[in-house]
């Protein structure tokens, strides 16, 4: 399947550390400044950071969104406050019960990235669709994370009780309609930008 021009490179080019470096620092900030955005919605409470980083993946591309991620991660890391309020800072944030969503934002961005370059996040409904698809992957180094630590930490790790069960209840089933629904944004965002991009043209 041929590589297909994603947005970034149609309205920016390809060429150029700058150009590269300011996209990463724009991609940290945005991501940064959704994750501290809270939506209510039943049955939890959403932030805004996955629905900002299918849209940096998207728009990016693979590579360029994972490096986006790396960095971001590493500011977190550094104990800049670009994580989500209930995250810890530093590298606390890497060994809580999220650190697995931490980790797996590097593989979203990229998944979705690899989606709209081999043109499978064509359109709105195809973008959509692997928006949703690709949420629901993050879910599997999100849930096995609390899982694998409460097993070989247990009582020391404070974490008793998390089983499939309450994971699921707990950092799975809260998130599901919100995670479909910022989705959904990603891909308005991302065609409506092209929409406007072609009219430019």
């Amino acid at each position: 399947m041929s590589r297909e021009m994603t947005l970034s490179q149609a309205a920016f080019g390809t060429d150029g550390l700058l150009r590269k470096t300011l996209m990463v620092v724009f991609g940290t900030l945005l991501i940064a400044l959704a994750a501290k955005v809270s939506v209510p919605l039943w049955p939890s409470p959403i932030s805004l950071q996955t629905l900002a980083i299918l849209t940096v993946g998207f728009a990016f591309g693979s590579r360029m969104g994972a490096v986006t991620l790396l960095v971001y991660l590493a500011q977190g890391w550094a104990g800049l406050p670009v994580f989500t309020p209930t995250t810890a800072l530093g590298p606390l944030a890497f060994v809580g019960p999220t650190a697995g969503f931490l980790v797996g934002f590097v593989g979203m961005a990229w998944l979705a990235g690899l989606a709209a370059e081999r043109g499978l996040a064509k359109g709105f409904l195809g973008t959509a669709l692997a928006g949703v698809v690709i949420s629901a992957l993050l879910y599997i180094p999100g849930a096995i994370w609390p899982m694998a630590v409460a097993g070989a930490l247990g009582v020391e790790a404070g974490w008793v009780g998390l089983d499939a069960s309450a994971v699921w209840a707990g950092f799975v089933a809260p998130f599901l309609i919100g995670d479909a629904i910022k989705a959904v944004l990603a891909a308005l965002i991302v065609t409506g930008a092209w929409t406007v991009l072609r009219k430019r043209g």
